[in-house]
């Protein structure tokens, strides 16, 4: 089995926040295959530079954590490439009005289904979605993070 992180799910290890020692302990104890998308990767640069640039970090410390995290992802992790058809399904998704999906969570979604992974979030909306279209989910405690 393989799981498949989501950028909610990667910044909790990088920056302190209500979710990381839950997010610190499944990853310790995983014996699946971590996934991280270069999508995923982009969102995780996103938001360290959004913390960097609201003064939460300073430049050389964010720099610093993507550093960490892209050794980590070196490592540790296996990527997956998007396909077309990853994006067809994505704009499914993201016409299901009922689930409330933006356009990347719904290629996160897309990505896990194809692949057969289980995603873990800590995004409560994005769970709940993946609930809704049959994709296996990890959902970690702690506050819906703000979207980078």
């Amino acid at each position: 089995m393989s799981l498949y992180l989501d950028a909610s799910a990667i910044v909790p290890t990088l920056v302190e926040e209500a979710a990381s020692r839950a997010i610190d302990a499944r990853l310790m104890a995983a014996s699946d295959a971590l996934i991280v998308s270069d999508f995923a990767s982009a969102e995780v640069a996103s938001a360290i530079s959004r913390l960097v640039r609201m003064k939460f970090l300073a430049a050389e410390h964010g720099a610093t954590l993507l550093r960490e995290f892209d050794a980590w992802r070196a490592t540790a992790t296996a990527g997956v490439d998007f396909q077309p058809a990853d994006f067809r399904l994505a704009d499914v998704f993201v016409r299901r009005f009922d689930l409330g999906l933006r356009a990347p969570d719904a290629l996160h979604l897309a990505v896990c289904r194809r692949g057969d992974h289980t995603l873990m979030t800590v995004d409560r909306r994005l769970a709940a979605a993946a609930e809704a279209l049959r994709v296996r989910v990890e959902s970690i405690a702690g506050a819906s993070p703000t979207p980078p």
